[in-house]
């Protein structure tokens, strides 16, 4: 059973699940979206990789799960907005559609119940990897998986140690000085282009690190990841923002019994014609000072002789 009640906001953002990854955090997204309810729920890119099905097709059922879940919401009357990013950037072939209710949008707007204007899209429009050398987009994609890949061997011994959840990549991000000045760069490009058009702040995805900040009277969001951070950008009713960092209960493993070793001993029974030797008590004090316990008169033996050469 879940550790999490069941909140409802007035808004969710979610993005960048990288469905059909093995690096996609999806039983913990499902679990995020069985215990929380909004009115409306922004899908805000790369929710599917294309980029990995189009090399290799890996799609299990936690996948389709989530994807059953969104649309069961739909279905309750959750409004499902989906801003495709670079991993699903095919979607974008039908922007202006609606699948199973679910709205495809380029991008969009979005205001809060406070009044602030907030620009939502994907971001990486803003990336100069992306838009000015893709093949090299690749290749990082590539090593990101590769990274992600020996995350999750660290995080399965981590586990068995009984250790939380430790983040590799997300290290890398914060240590490494080009990774730290990349998304620094993005966050400025974004925030500039944001003050230019007018709104009071943007929210985004696309560089898997979440975040909330205000520069010069913009307000910055970045709903982070489904493959790292676990965790959504969230709207309260007053209008109010937060980032929720989903932690889904541990899966307790019930340990295996320690196998009987008197199980397949073979125990012999006496014949039915053979008595069966009565029990014999022992006093208190014969017990501690291992006496043999008294038997009849006619039991005992006479001491053996000492034989001396």
């Amino acid at each position: 059973m879940s550790e999490h009640p069941t909140t409802h906001y007035r808004t969710i953002w979610i993005s960048d699940v990288h469905l059909g990854t093995k690096g996609c955090q999806a039983s913990a997204l499902l679990d995020f979206l069985k215990h929380t309810e909004s009115d409306t729920l922004y899908l805000v890119g790369d929710i599917i990789d294309g980029w990995q099905l189009k090399g290799k097709w890996f799609w299990p059922q936690s996948h389709n799960d989530v994807i059953q879940k969104i649309l069961r919401k739909c279905r309750q009357g959750t409004r499902v907005v989906f801003v495709p990013g670079n991993h699903d950037s095919f979607a974008r072939h039908y922007v202006q559609q609606n699948f199973g209710g679910i709205e495809v949008v380029e991008e969009t707007e979005h205001t809060t119940a406070d009044g602030k204007r907030l620009w939502i899209l994907h971001g990486d429009r803003f990336d100069g990897v992306v838009q000015f050398a893709p093949w090299l987009a690749y290749v990082g994609d590539h090593l990101y998986t590769v990274a992600l890949t020996f995350n999750m061997w660290l995080n399965s011994a981590r586990a068995r140690m009984g250790l939380g959840y430790w983040s590799l990549s997300q290290y890398l991000k914060q240590k490494v000085k080009n990774a730290v000045s990349y998304i620094s760069a993005f966050e400025d490009a974004v925030m500039q282009e944001a003050r230019k058009n007018n709104y009071d702040g943007v929210v985004c995805g696309h560089i898997h690190k979440a975040e909330i900040r205000e520069v010069d009277g913009i307000l910055y969001c970045n709903d982070g990841d489904w493959v790292e951070s676990m965790t959504a950008l969230v709207e309260h009713a007053d209008g109010s923002l937060h980032i929720v960092t989903w932690t889904p209960p541990a899966v307790v493993r019930e340990k295996k019994p320690k196998r009987n070793r008197l199980r397949d001993t073979v125990v012999t029974t006496p014949a039915a014609s053979t008595p069966l030797a009565e029990p014999v008590s022992r006093t208190a004090t014969e017990r501690e000072e291992n006496v043999p316990a008294h038997t009849d008169e006619s039991d005992k033996q006479e001491p053996s002789s000492v034989i001396q050469a």
